[in-house]
């Protein structure tokens, strides 16, 4: 006779989770803590959570900005590489900024005219890190992934119609 399939574990918003490969006393190593067990150190329910620390924190000085520009980096060739509306928007950008420069009349006018499109910009790159992170997620098709993406095009499209609003304002008076 074999045993029921353990159930996954449910995800734990603003808990603590306990990272431990070791099983909690009593526990069965992969399952999570049935009701009335603890995971291994804790203290009661006045206790302090332990902050579970990245493996990733811990540069500091100088070391923590190059390694910030790194993955700065990475994430722009990314985006370049992968994705076609960042891409048509880097050139749009490309095209603009020289424009907004010589169109705009004062240095107020030029700074919000540039803006207005590196927002675009700006938003375009974390409606494809929001869409990679719900497709690395799951592929299915489902009410609240199809929330998440439209949310986030809605987001771009309000960044274009600000282009198109600023530069009009700027440039028709």
């Amino acid at each position: 006779m074999t045993e029921p399939k353990a159930a996954p574990p449910l995800p734990n918003p603003g808990g603590t989770t306990n990272h431990s490969t070791k099983p909690a006393s009593g526990q069965v190593a992969g399952n999570p803590p049935q009701a009335g067990e603890h995971p291994e150190g804790h203290k009661g329910a006045n206790a302090t959570p332990t902050p579970t620390e990245s493996p990733f924190k811990g540069k500091t000085g100088l070391q923590r900005v190059l390694n910030a520009a790194g993955y700065s980096w990475a994430g722009l060739t990314a985006a370049f590489r992968h994705e076609d509306a960042f891409r048509q928007e880097v050139f749009l950008a490309a095209l603009l900024v020289p424009l907004a420069l010589y169109l705009g009349d004062t240095g107020i006018e030029r700074a919000l005219m540039i803006a207005a499109v590196l927002g675009v910009l700006i938003v375009e790159l974390l409606n494809s890190a929001v869409e990679a992170a719900v497709d690395r997620i799951s592929l299915e098709h489902h009410l609240l992934i199809k929330r998440a993406k439209d949310m986030g095009s809605a987001a771009v499209m309000i960044a274009l119609v600000n282009v198109v609003a600023v530069w009009s304002l700027v440039l028709l008076g």
